[in-house]
């Protein structure tokens, strides 16, 4: 199976119309044009589109604690996830999320603010370990009740900053690399994530959970993982902000892997300011985590939001890589008018015509994920405690197999076949796979292109507007452009762009390793110039009979 096939199933991007309009027009068109008779009314919530810094600003005058904070997310995660319109978001709450934030109000009360995140409620990807009451399992039936032994490094990072892990998000299970018929949010434990726009429509994944509980106000941020599209890709189709960081600037110690070259967390939230936040507080050196052993002096902060510029586009040098134009047209239109409105802002822009992921690289990232994937879960898997019956990748296909009709009700495991069959991570053909994919995506891929043209980052479309679920079928969509910083390991943010007949459409900035700092400069400058971003509103489906416009 090649990289393209691969790329083709696993949610990176969908296709759509879009009326031409003004920037204003396609930033914020008027909602009443999707059509009144076809929204839900739900009661407002007061805490729709709030930050981490207003929340902070009312502890501080004792307007609000961290519990009532709590208490007010879980009470929303009910009404609209788990009943309501079921967007199927969450995956487990955390039973002592109320303790913990109660704890966190009486050290505030005695003068102790451990920074920023004191006292937030944060979700996590269900791939993420947790020392605690919940079960961490990537969504697979096959590890329904397992129990990690302790807390990922980046979940100690947040309990040490004072967050509230409020509970963990539905994903496309295993991190979407089972089948290549997937559909994206859809897990054996809990069934199928839902779009909040419109609820028929895919969440795109893997992180679907997360993008999509942040997009509807359950949570003030939530932590996705990354290895391929999967922070971006759901930050896009739910219209938030989504960080794919540097590989190495996150630990990944304690969340279930698919391939340490290209594995991250990272952050997806409403704001960029958020998202900045967020990302200090899960930094930090692990040497547990071997990505992290050369990081040079100096790249890694634990405070982002000293880089927020209103004036971050002056002078930016941006390339417009235009290989990943041409999928969709309502969607260039949409880039077309964030470009024209960044220039009005001060940045320059030149053109990359000649900028693309050759074939031959492609295919040498599917191999590195096959041996990767294989090598990593049988290390993870052997971790385990001893009575967690699934010890290796054989054991997970052989359950799957046996409890069919709950594992594999949709789709299969043939990308678990094909990862079964590869050998140690000592094969010529992994190791020279693993040299082409590193070589030209990263120092003569980005690197070269920004280095040749004194660049600051690199924009693109993240993809396309979210696509209809499709259980039998799997995904169905046109096409993304996480790939490149993917096999370099390089970060990319994607940023609310615009909409296509209802449905948000991301931009993307990426850049050269550790070039964070630069991304959420010029990505921040953009959010505040074009104020994308509006919440959902419940459609339970697109009516084709109406011009729905931007």
């Amino acid at each position: 199976m090649k990289r393209r096939d691969f790329i083709q199933s696993t949610a990176l991007a969908g296709g759509g119309l879009f009326t031409i309009g003004s920037i204003e027009g396609c930033i914020n068109p008027p909602t009443s044009r999707i059509g009144e008779e076809n929204k839900k009314n739900y009661p407002g919530f007061e805490f729709d589109e709030i930050t981490i810094p207003f929340l902070q600003s009312r502890m501080i005058s004792r307007e609000f604690t961290s519990r009532k904070i709590v208490e007010l997310y879980l009470d929303r995660i009910k009404e609209i996830d788990s009943d309501g319109p079921g967007l199927n978001s969450i995956l487990q709450l955390n039973p002592d999320a109320i303790s913990i934030a109660e704890n966190l109000d009486k050290e505030r009360h005695t003068g102790k603010v451990r920074g920023p995140l004191h006292g937030i409620p944060v979700l996590l990807k269900g791939n993420i370990d947790t020392a605690d009451k919940m079960f961490t399992n990537a969504g697979a039936t096959a590890l329904a009740h397992s129990v990690a032994k302790k807390n990922a490094f980046l979940v100690q990072q947040l309990i040490n900053a004072g967050a509230v892990i409020l509970g963990k998000t539905n994903l496309s299970e295993w991190a979407n690399f089972r089948s290549t018929r997937s559909s994206s949010g859809w897990s054996s434990v809990v069934g199928q994530t839902r779009n909040p726009y419109i609820i028929d429509r895919s969440p795109c994944g893997s992180s679907s959970g997360s993008g999509v509980a942040v997009s509807a106000n359950f949570c003030t941020v939530a932590i996705g993982t990354e290895t391929d599209g999967s922070i971006v890709c759901p930050s896009s189709i739910n219209g938030i902000v989504g960080i794919k960081p540097t590989v190495g600037l996150v630990s990944r110690s304690g969340i279930i892997p698919i391939s340490h070259t290209c594995d991250t967390a990272g952050p997806m939230a409403r704001t960029v300011t958020d998202a900045g936040i967020l990302l200090g507080a899960i930094t930090g050196r692990d040497k547990a985590d071997r990505s992290m052993n050369n990081i040079p002096e100096g790249a890694v902060y634990q405070d982002y939001t000293q880089f927020l510029d209103l004036n971050g586009l002056v002078g930016s040098r941006i390339g417009i890589a235009r290989s990943f134009f041409n999928l969709n047209e309502a969607v260039d239109r949409i880039i077309e008018n964030a470009i024209n409105l960044m220039k009005k802002n001060g940045a320059v822009f030149i053109e990359l015509t000649d900028y693309k992921v050759p074939e031959d690289v492609n295919n040498a990232q599917w191999l590195v994920l096959l041996y990767e994937f294989k090598a990593g879960v049988n290390n993870y898997l052997a971790s385990l405690s001893a009575d967690n019956h699934i010890k290796s990748l054989k054991d997970i296909i052989e359950f799957n197999k046996a409890n069919a009709l709950t594992a594999m009700p949709f789709f299969g495991q043939e990308i678990f076949e094909l990862a079964e069959k590869k050998a140690g991570l000592d094969s010529k053909e992994y190791l020279d796979a693993l040299d082409l994919m590193k070589r030209m995506a990263g120092p003569d891929g980005i690197g070269k292109m920004i280095n040749d043209k004194n660049l600051d980052a690199i924009i693109a479309p993240t993809g396309g507007p979210a696509w209809t679920i499709d259980l039998i079928n799997g995904d169905h969509f046109t096409g993304g452009s996480s790939t490149p910083a993917a096999m370099s390991g390089y970060p990319s943010i994607t940023v609310p762009a615009g909409f296509v007949h209802g449905l948000p459409v991301g931009i993307s900035f990426f850049g050269k390793a550790f070039s964070e700092p630069k991304l959420i400069k010029i990505a921040y400058a953009f959010e505040q110039v074009s104020k994308a971003r509006r919440k959902p509103e419940f459609i339970p489906t697109l009516d084709m009979s109406l011009n729905h416009g931007g």
